[in-house]
């Protein structure tokens, strides 16, 4: 009899590998980079612990912290390159919605490329500034428990970035304030700024204009635009197994590159 139980138990548990080992070789086009790994953890919960088949829980937090940090890194990059946002549609920084009253009006007096200039010089800014951000996301990166991780795999196409955004948008916007306000100040964002109020307001029947800080807008719109990248990094690391690259990720989501 007990036999016959160990028997069934070995042949229950090797189906049980042999079903995860298929999970890991899905195809491309049936499972995305980070469905690989929630089926990779929903394997590991189900069978023994001590099984060698599966990836320990530090092997598949690390797995996903380094997908992710190739990520944090190729969005900085990307973005911290002349032209990285200026002439990216999605992360351009636009002249303020709220100060459109001065573009329009000095725009119709032939002030248009005083204009362009200082949009112009707020995206050099933000080009200059994205690389402080690195550190600092990938710092929080590192502070990810494996309940994070797997609350990121389960979650929306943009879990992760949510996650950083809330872990980091505060640091970065104090250091976007102390270091990048050299940054800043090399473009002279407030002074130009100060320029087209001053021109405004010269002209007759001219409403004030709203409060606005420049300095503040720019550090904003940039924090804005690296998450923007980072959530499209992240939705292609959940569909593209292209990003399984180094060994370690190899070894927690398979080898087989082409499906």
């Amino acid at each position: 009899m007990a036999n016959t139980y160990s028997f069934g138990f070995k042949l229950k548990f090797l189906g049980t590998l042999f079903i995860a080992g298929c999970v890991l070789l899905i195809p491309k086009a049936e499972a995305g980079f980070l469905d690989q790994l929630k089926e990779t953890i929903s394997a590991k919960t189900q069978m023994p612990s001590d099984s060698a088949q599966v990836p320990a829980d530090a092997t598949i937090i690390s797995g996903l912290k380094e997908a992710l940090s190739i990520g944090i890194k190729k969005a900085v990059e990307n973005a911290g390159v002349e032209d990285g946002f200026y002439k990216n549609p999605e992360i351009k920084i636009p002249f303020p919605e709220k100060l459109m009253l001065i573009d329009k009006t000095l725009r119709k007096v032939g002030l248009g490329s005083q204009i362009d200039t200082f949009e112009l010089s707020m995206n050099r800014a933000a080009e200059k500034a994205a690389p402080y951000a690195k550190e600092i996301v990938l710092d929080a990166l590192k502070q990810m428990t494996f309940s994070d991780a797997k609350k990121i795999i389960s979650g929306s196409q943009t879990a992760a970035t949510d996650y950083f955004k809330t872990a980091t948008s505060d640091k970065l916007t104090a250091v976007f304030k102390q270091q990048a306000q050299a940054v800043m100040n090399e473009y002279t964002i407030t002074q130009q700024y100060n320029g087209l109020v001053h021109k405004y307001n010269e002209l007759p029947l001219a409403a004030k204009p709203k409060l606005f800080d420049a300095e503040d807008y720019v550090a904003a719109k940039t924090i804005d635009g690296l998450f923007k990248l980072m959530g499209d990094e992240e939705q292609k690391i959940r569909q593209d197994p292209k990003a399984r690259v180094t060994e370690l990720l190899k070894t927690v989501f398979g080898s087989n590159q082409n499906g």
